[in-house]
């Protein structure tokens, strides 16, 4: 079956989150600096002051695990994260908890980035192995030479649920050779309110963010710029979880050189080192009824080099990128009777996994002429692990491998046309991804939502993808009309089945899992996005999802998101606009109780805003209020762990200044 979708696609590549651009020739840096002004906000049309989960969600190929109001999981294509590369602007982080309670989007604040960008399966391998595709994390990046030399925005509100306050400020330099930036971010939340007025407990946070970036222009074709992120995170509750977040931590920095082409088929050479190091302290200090406390702190550290170049020459384009790093992670495990002076049991949930990673991607693009054109690109990486202390693999996988070498290709190819107010394209790929450090090489990492502890296996193959997809769409000047379908044929996909050996270490676990692989798994994904100018001033616009995973056997696959839909109208008056929005999911009957899930029910959430621009001296000033689930519905959905409720009405507020 898989030959045959390779062979239906042949040539072919997805063109998953927009269509076609032409990429002109970059003469100059004044052009670059054009560019980068010109990128989306990092806003909702619902919500200004949005959260980067916030408006990642707002994707209609991006879900979220969640596991309390803070710190999602980003699902790209209804795959878990393992499966996904996240980035920084190219620059590989690793989290440091064996609960995945600190994906890279929550060491980032929306006003310190300039957009997203997403890539759908293979068409991410630019920045190393993947199968769901990658999600780059794009920063403010200020050009040289702006007639308005300096600029910044201030930001406050506050959200009434959970009594959320919020202040996100941001502020620039710009000079004919000298850049400087800054941004600061401070979120303080305490639990909120389900759709039944109650309480959920754990559901507090308090965030700081901080940035610092500077550039010089060391000639007029070239720049060189160092940048630093600070994130930390207090007192954060998981509802779903037997435990909180004490403290989290992580520096993130880079330097980087980019230098421009005026002549020659090379237009741009960008070069980057970065270090960044995380630490990450998970325990059940706020919780009391516990039998049992336990500490799992954790520590990541990267360092990484990513250097591309972009080609032009006619109707040729391309983009060669080469990524290297190195990563260390650890975790701990640490038991406790109610006095937690006498420890009673320690062991290395992750035992200092080392993992180097090696490899050179491009993504070639040829415009046959103006109205189609074909890429065509690939990857090959090297994946090493070294575990120092494999005796913890040994007790269930005997003889396991302290060291593991793995080659990663990937391929992909595609073809792109319009016609007149149409728009077609056609795709393929293949990759292999290697199984993440908890696949690999966990010790007893507990899992609340299915209540099992998982093993790593470090001799766990290769996952294998094999892909195909397509899209069309068609747009006038009122009505637009866009749909995307992709399918997945996964061999060896990883997954945890029950182990006959081993006794829970957890005393609310009901036993032990190990991560194996299946024969294979089929995925499959679609999305239909519309809209109409149905007033001058008045536009609507609605999205239609849905997906369907199953293992080899016919069994589903957990967390796939059911049929989900959005509808939104929006009214714009001079400086005045008011929208609504209905979205929801329609009942999952498709879940995997082998897995932990249970039938969720259907839900709609009704949401509003309005907002209003003046200026004040000359400053722009933008309030808004708005409320998301205005009918106070009770609910929580498939990707709720646990089923923790979602959260009921909440009222916010904003006020921002631009000068």
């Amino acid at each position: 079956m898989k030959y045959i979708i390779m062979l239906l696609f042949l040539g072919m590549s997805v063109t998953a989150q927009k269509t076609h651009a032409h990429h002109d020739s970059i003469k100059n840096l004044e052009e670059v600096q054009v560019k980068n002004a010109a990128k989306k906000k990092i806003e909702t049309e619902m919500k200004m002051a949005v959260s980067v989960d916030e408006f990642l969600s707002s994707s209609d190929n991006i879900s979220f695990i969640k596991r309390g109001a803070y710190a999602w999981e980003p699902l790209l294509n209804n795959m878990s994260s393992e499966r996904s590369t996240l980035t920084i602007e190219g620059m590989h982080i690793f989290g440091a908890c064996t609960d995945k309670m600190d994906p890279v989007t929550s060491y980032v604040e929306s006003n310190n980035l300039s957009t997203i960008d997403i890539k759908s399966g293979q068409q991410g391998s630019l920045h190393g192995a993947t199968v769901a595709g990658s999600i780059d994390l794009k920063r403010k990046s200020t050009p040289f030479g702006l007639e308005k030399k300096w600029k910044g925005a201030y930001q406050s509100g506050f959200e009434f649920n959970n009594k959320q306050f919020f202040n996100l400020g941001n502020v620039a330099y710009s000079g004919d050779k000298f850049v400087a930036e800054g941004s600061i971010s401070y979120r303080k939340a305490g639990d909120y309110y389900d759709g039944n007025n109650d309480e959920v407990k754990h559901s507090q946070y308090k965030k700081i963010n901080t940035s610092l970036g500077f550039a010089y222009k060391t000639t007029d074709l070239s720049s060189v710029r160092v940048d630093a992120i600070f994130d930390m995170a207090k007192d954060v509750g998981y509802p779903a979880l037997p435990m909180d977040l004490s403290l989290s931590r992580a520096i993130i920095t880079s330097a980087s050189y980019k230098q421009l082409f005026e002549d020659g088929l090379i237009k741009v050479i960008d070069s980057k080192i970065y270090f960044n190091a995380i630490e990450h302290y998970m325990d059940d200090t706020t919780r009391p009824e516990n039998l049992v406390h336990m500490d799992m702190p954790g520590w990541s550290t990267t360092y990484g080099l990513v250097s591309k170049a972009n080609l032009k020459k006619n109707s040729y384009s391309s983009e060669i990128q080469l990524n290297a790093y190195d990563n260390l992670s650890i975790a701990e495990m640490r038991m406790y009777p109610q006095d937690r002076s006498n420890r009673t049991m320690f062991a290395y949930s992750w035992p200092w996994v080392t993992t180097r990673y090696g490899g050179i991607s491009m993504n070639n693009s040829w415009d046959l002429s103006e109205k189609s054109q074909v890429s065509l690109g690939g990857s090959l990486g090297v994946n090493y692990n070294y575990s120092k202390y494999v005796e913890f693999n040994w007790i269930f996988h005997p003889g396991a491998p302290q060291e593991k070498t793995r080659f990663l290709p990937s391929l992909h190819a595609g073809y792109n046309l319009d016609i007149d107010h149409f728009n077609f394209s056609v795709g393929t790929g293949y990759g292999h991804r290697a199984p993440s450090v908890s696949e690999g090489y966990g010790y007893y990492i507990y899992n609340s939502f299915d209540r099992y502890d998982y093993i790593g296996n470090p001799n766990l193959k290769n996952e294998i993808s094999y892909e195909g997809n397509a899209s069309g769409g068609f747009k006038n000047e009122k009505l637009s009309i866009q749909g995307k379908i992709n399918y997945f044929y996964i061999d060896n996909y990883i997954i945890g089945r029950i182990l006959s050996m081993g006794s829970p270490m957890n005393y609310q676990s009901v036993g032990v899992k190990g991560y194996t692989s299946l024969d294979y798994a089929t995925l499959f994904n679609m999305s239909i996005n519309s809209g109409y100018d149905i007033l001058e001033h008045l536009h609507w616009k609605g999205t239609l999802t849905y997906a369907r995973g199953m293992d080899g056997q016919g069994g589903n696959l957990p967390f796939i998101r059911p049929l989900s839909y959005q509808t939104s109208l929006h009214f714009m008056h001079k400086n005045f606009r008011i929208q609504t929005a209905v979205n929801g999911d329609f009942e999952q009957i498709n879940y995997s109780p082998e897995y932990g899930e249970d039938l969720t029910s259907a839900y709609t959430i009704w949401n509003i805003s309005a907002d209003y621009s003046f200026k004040i001296n000359k400053v722009r000033t933008v309030v808004q209020v708005g409320a998301e689930n205005l009918l106070n519905e009770y609910y929580s959905t498939y990707a709720d762990w646990g089923n923790i409720p979602r959260m009921g009405r909440n009222i916010f507020t904003s006020l921002k200044f631009n000068f």
